[in-house]
């Protein structure tokens, strides 16, 4: 049977949505765990962009869980069956759990290529057809810990009608059933977990319809697909996320694709959401630039006195800021800085004060803009090495606010940092 191992202990659940835990159980043993909230590792083909897997270790709090995709995978079939000893060996990985999902996050995917019987993936040689058989034999090859059930998640665009959508919705399930049917008769797949996916556009009737069928198989997990950022307002998307968590059980974990600003993950966590792939950090290194944002919620009594006396402007510059360069995935963010530009050619101090990664404490921002103009690799490998500590290090901060009721604060901190960078963007523009 799908499922059986896998639990989610939660510590405590706040203001009725955020929830605080850990994710227990997991790998074939059971012996790993997984805080929650909390972001899974981004790869490549198992491979951290731009880390050598001792380089990636040499960072400390890393999560235990590996994410790889079907679209990087499904082109090597032939020679991931005959080495015969599942994907994790294969890819020379330390000790993790490895899941395993449909589409790399990070990637544009195209649509209009799924039917009643088929989805397709986009590898390096192009599109890949798969069918439920296919999807399955793949996931026997790779051998994961956890994967997410095949999907129609081509509901995201706004010009999606209600007829595509309630027919994405069916698809699913039905491929959920089917991937179900052949998991339970597997050897192969014996301890591993399914997560179902949970799709419905933007249409809210569909959503929950989704969402109660999809809870009613035996599976250990949610998916919340279609939701990713530049398809939906974020009000409509917590709308929607809050919705959908009320038709899930409590006990099981919930995972938002495509979703990595972390304003958005906030936003995502007070409705409910407990996991999220860690994508954003590649995409924001790919762009030469470097995560500066703030979330130290650790403040003396003055400082938090002024805090408190600040938040309604850090909450009018964020209104006014809007979804400035936020539209889709691929611009600049207001939580990051670009080391390309020339500001920064003369700036000797860290990217980050006080951050304690490897880049942070040897090499100053003018370093690292040197290495961007000049196209040196090492430029992708120190900023891979900071924005991941950075990232993580935000989640860690998340789990100590929601435990010591601190939220508002982090949001304050955190959206005062995306405004405050926007502003100095445009001063010096």
């Amino acid at each position: 049977m799908a499922g059986g191992r896998m639990q989610l202990e939660l510590s405590r659940v706040v203001q009725g949505r955020s929830r605080l835990g850990v994710l227990k159980g997991l790998g074939r043993t059971g012996q790993h765990s997984l805080e929650v909230p909390g972001c899974l590792l981004y790869t490549h083909f198992g491979t951290v962009p731009h880390l050598t897997q001792d380089t990636l270790h040499t960072l400390r709090n890393l999560p235990s869980v590996t994410q790889v995709t079907l679209s990087n995978i499904a082109e090597h079939q032939e020679v991931l069956e005959e080495f015969k000893d599942g994907f994790r060996k294969f890819a020379g990985l330390h000790d993790t759990v490895l899941y395993c999902s449909l589409h790399d996050p990070a990637a544009l995917c195209p649509t209009g290529y799924t039917t009643n019987k088929t989805v397709s993936v986009w590898g390096s040689g192009g599109r890949i057809e798969l069918t439920v058989a296919k999807f399955m034999a793949l996931q026997k090859t790779v051998q994961p810990d956890w994967y997410q059930s095949m999907a129609d998640g081509e509901t995201w665009q706004n010009s999606t009608s209600r007829k595509r959508v309630r027919k994405s919705v069916d698809r699913t399930l039905a491929h959920l059933d089917e991937c179900l049917l052949v998991h339970q008769k597997s050897q192969e797949l014996d301890g591993v977990e399914v997560f179902g996916v949970v799709e419905g556009g933007d249409i809210l009737e569909e959503r929950v319809r989704s969402a109660r069928e999809t809870a009613k198989r035996p599976v250990a997990g949610f998916c919340l697909d279609g939701l990713q950022t530049g398809s939906m307002d974020q009000r409509l998307r917590t709308q929607l996320i809050t919705a959908v968590n009320k038709e899930l059980p409590e006990d099981k974990p919930r995972l938002l694709q495509g979703i990595g600003r972390p304003d958005e993950v906030l936003a995502c966590v007070e409705a409910g959401v407990d996991l999220f792939e860690s994508f954003f950090p590649f995409q924001v290194t790919e762009r030469g630039c470097a995560l500066c944002f703030s979330f130290d919620i650790s403040l003396d009594p003055e400082r938090a006195v002024l805090e408190q006396s600040e938040e309604k402007d850090a909450a009018g510059d964020i209104k006014q800021n809007g979804d400035l360069n936020h539209d889709d995935q691929t611009q600049m963010t207001s939580f990051e800085i670009n080391l390309k530009d020339k500001r920064y050619q003369d700036d000797f101090k860290p990217l980050v004060e006080g951050c304690g990664c490897y880049c942070c404490k040897n090499h100053q921002r003018a370093y690292l803009h040197h290495l961007l103009v000049t196209n040196e690799l090492l430029a992708g490998v120190l900023l891979m090495i900071h924005n991941t500590s950075h990232y993580q290090g935000f989640f860690s901060a998340l789990r100590e606010a929601l435990a010591e009721d601190k939220l508002d604060l982090l949001k304050t901190r955190v959206l005062r940092a995306g405004a405050q960078q926007t502003e100095r963007d445009e001063q010096d523009g």
